[in-house]
């Protein structure tokens, strides 16, 4: 079953978060295995929330320790992700610009 992964990131900013993206859509392993999904923004009090979907809860986890490097270059915290069961998970071909 797919997986609901969330992210609060306190105090994370717009520029963080798009150099950091850059960043990983670099490396020799994007897309990582079991990535379905992502999604983030502000987060309404400061900081910056991310959600993603993924295959399964091990995939999320084998790609935080790939990205772990690329984390602490970019000055990001370490992550606290929260998961939770997606009973469904829909994609707009072509995806959200």
């Amino acid at each position: 079953m797919a997986v609901i992964v969330t992210v609060e990131i306190p105090g994370g900013t717009q520029e963080q978060y798009e150099s950091t993206t850059a960043r990983l859509e670099r490396a020799e392993w994007w897309p990582p295995q079991g990535f379905i999904a992502h999604a983030a923004g502000p987060d309404g009090s400061g900081g910056w929330r991310v959600v993603d979907f993924w295959d399964s809860e091990e995939d999320f986890l084998a790609f935080a320790a790939k990205a772990r490097p690329i984390f602490v270059e970019q000055g990001m915290p370490p992550i606290l992700p929260t998961f939770q069961d997606a009973v469904n998970v829909m994609v707009r071909p072509g995806g959200a610009g």
